[in-house]
């Protein structure tokens, strides 16, 4: 990227009458020089089998470049329309729940054969017509892609050779699996029966696994068409989402972001998060994080909100606050979905950044301000460089097999809350995180791993955690850690497994707590937050200093964090659920131990510094307010140029920061 993209998904064909000049000038007007188009309408596209009209494509297409405005075309592939339903049925996913119906989008088979020859049809057609204009400057494949739980008999003789190919044998499948069980067990590749109904984890865990492939390869096979016409100049990306609870939270659980990534030119993702006195930063954070480690490199936001829900209106500031927090994770593009609200149907209050009278409002007014800064500043602020010592190791197939066994087995809490919440207490102590998963060849370029509940890993990752640790990393695992191997299957050995040996620890009981507390409140925490709940593994140690102790008249011999030194490193192992505050300050000693405490801890949660070097190769960091109350910060760095105000900055200099306000320093 040469210059920073801000942006807005458009939809000609969504206006109520034609305005298409006049959203041109506004656009201009608030610095968008990027839209995002035609991944929303297909049935537009193809109103009839065969029969194609690109009309509003073309339109906008000519129409933004004789403005200056970029575009990234979509494939419309994630909303199909209803000839192609009315003539192949069977196109719609078969779910756990039974046959599709048509209404939503996301409905489909990703693997039905006439689905994908109509999605490869529509892809060539647009592609291939648009590829050569000169406003186009990338595609984005399909759209929040994931595999929507298609499971029906395609799906289940595809998964079938799925196994067959990983396993020597039917015997071998059936052992490690431990299909014995209630008489599971299968005979012949030919009864294998649909796993819809399954009540082995390892099956079931598998099957997802297969499931995430096949987002994957339906991702990869777009890619394929679309490189066959894109120019050396244009990239091609997808916007990948997170689990949703209500906005982006966690890992996503139908796609493996990693693998799936691969394909791209460039990760995109679309990260939602709460707003107004909710609004923390951390899942702005949290999904740049993960986009940026994919590939090691920039990514793009391709949505975001800009009003959206009235829960989600930003106050005055928060918009900018937002913006330049997506650039300070190492973002190239931030993109609002979308430009304008809609008038009907489903997203009608899913507001966009102009409300439904087209009108100018505070919200546009700020955004212009935003498109200015952008436009100015971008020499200084693209292609931010981020080289971070600290990594969480994130895993589908863990986070998978804790929804078969869950925490007590119907503990609503799931392995996402438990990232997040180790997560969180790093980025509210400033400490620079990048993501890493399981097939990740080293982590010898971090000093501390965070390690969330592992539940699944085979012996060849945790051997190299240990590998890690002896040679001089320090490692933080949490509860239910090396419990399984990659099958699910439960290790015959005293428990961490593997682990145990760094983390000079073993256990063989597990409870779950009742007024159960850390002895003599060891990370001097406040009362109620000192407490224990859902799941406590009863720990002894063999050489690992005890850290916590639980307070309990039967439980109080056993360790529940400990930390042991093994070779030049070391490993921490918390043997149950804590709090925020406990977490917090373990990790405080924690980095001070591995090494990565520095000038930047000595500001905290609501004040957050990012940081990371320009293409000028100059440090840029972002000091960010996100407080209701002014806040303010003894710039312990080298002198600088505050960028927005265009300000000298000396070592030492109090820094303030108004409510929901950044700074952005550029060190001389």
């Amino acid at each position: 990227m040469k210059k920073l993209l801000y942006g807005v998904a458009y939809y000609d064909e969504y206006m109520p009458y034609d305005r298409l000049d006049q959203d041109i000038q506004m656009m201009k007007d608030a610095g968008i020089n990027v839209v995002r188009i035609a991944e929303s309408t297909w049935s537009t596209h193809e109103p009839q089998n065969g029969v194609f009209d690109f009309t509003s494509v073309d339109r906008v297409l000519d129409a933004m470049h004789k403005a200056g405005i970029e575009v990234i075309v979509g494939t419309p592939t994630y909303a199909v329309p209803t000839w192609l339903v009315k003539e192949h049925p069977d196109v719609l996913a078969t779910t756990p729940q039974g046959p599709g119906k048509y209404g939503a989008r996301q409905i489909m088979d990703i693997t039905n054969p006439v689905y994908l020859f109509h999605a490869e049809r529509i892809i060539r057609k647009l592609i291939g017509r648009v590829s050569q204009h000169p406003a186009v400057i990338g595609f984005q494949t399909d759209n929040e892609t994931k595999h929507y739980n298609t499971s029906g008999p395609n799906v289940q003789l595809q998964f079938v050779k799925y196994l067959r190919e990983r396993f020597e044998s039917l015997e071998e499948l059936n052992r490690k699996f431990g299909l014995d069980y209630w008489s599971n067990r299968i005979n012949s590749w030919e009864d294998f029966p649909s796993v819809v109904g399954t009540i082995n984890g390892s099956l079931g865990a598998a099957f997802s696994q297969f499931q995430r492939k096949l987002v994957t390869d339906f991702l990869a096979w777009q890619v394929a068409i679309v490189n066959e016409y894109k120019r050396e100049d244009q990239f091609v990306t997808q916007n990948f989402d997170f689990e949703w609870r209500g906005h982006s939270f966690g890992i996503q659980p139908d796609v493996d972001h990693f693998a799936a990534s691969e394909a791209f030119d460039v990760t995109g993702v679309d990260i939602y998060h709460p707003s107004q006195d909710d609004l923390t930063g951390i899942e702005i954070s949290f999904g740049g994080d993960v986009a940026r480690s994919t590939k090691h490199n920039n990514y793009l936001v391709l949505e975001t909100e800009a009003q959206a829900f009235t829960h989600w209106v930003p106050y005055p500031g928060q918009l900018r606050l937002q913006a330049f927090s997506h650039l300070a994770s190492g973002a190239n593009m931030v993109a609002y979905w979308h430009w304008h609200s809609i008038h009907n149907s489903f997203e009608t209050y899913w507001k966009g950044l102009l409300s439904h009278d087209f009108e100018p409002n505070p919200v546009y007014e700020e955004a212009q301000t935003i498109g200015k800064d952008f436009a100015r500043l971008s020499t200084h602020l693209v292609n931010l460089k981020k080289k971070n010592k600290t990594a969480i190791l994130v895993s589908n197939e863990a986070l998978t097999s804790i929804n078969w066994f869950k925490f007590n087995m119907n503990s609503p809490l799931n392995y996402n809350d438990i990232v997040r919440r180790l997560y969180d207490e790093l980025y509210k102590l400033n400490i620079g995180t990048d993501i890493v998963h399981p097939g990740t060849e080293s982590f010898d370029d971090y000093d501390l791993l965070i390690v969330p509940s592992l539940y699944s890993a085979p012996d060849a990752l945790l051997e190299k955690l240990n590998r890690y640790v002896e040679q001089g990393g320090h490692v933080v695992y949490t509860s239910r850690s090396g419990f399984t191997d990659e099958h699910v299957q439960v290790r015959t050995s005293q428990q961490p497994g593997v682990i145990s040996e760094a983390c000079g620890i073993h256990y063989s009981l597990f409870v779950e707590p009742k007024n159960v507390t850390l002895k003599d409140n060891p990370f001097k925490v406040a009362e109620e937050d000192n407490q224990v709940d859902t799941w406590m593994e009863l720990i002894t140690p063999t050489t690992a200093e005890v850290l916590a102790y639980y307070d309990h008249p039967h439980w109080g011999k056993y360790a529940a964090i400990t930390q042991n030194r093994y070779g030049q490193g070391t490993a921490t192992y918390i043997g149950c659920i804590v709090s925020s505050a406990v977490i917090r300050e373990l990790f405080s000693s924690v980095a001070k131990k591995a090494g990565v405490w520095g000038l930047d801890q000595e500001a905290s949660y609501p004040i957050i510094v990012k940081s990371g070097t320009n293409d000028l190769g100059r440090t840029i960091r972002y000091y960010f307010n996100y407080s209701e109350q002014a806040g303010s910060v003894v710039y312990p760095h080298g002198d600088g140029k505050e960028l927005i105000g265009e300000q000298a900055v000396t070592h030492g200099q109090l820094l303030q920061l108004k409510p929901w306000s950044v700074i952005i320093i550029e060190e001389a």
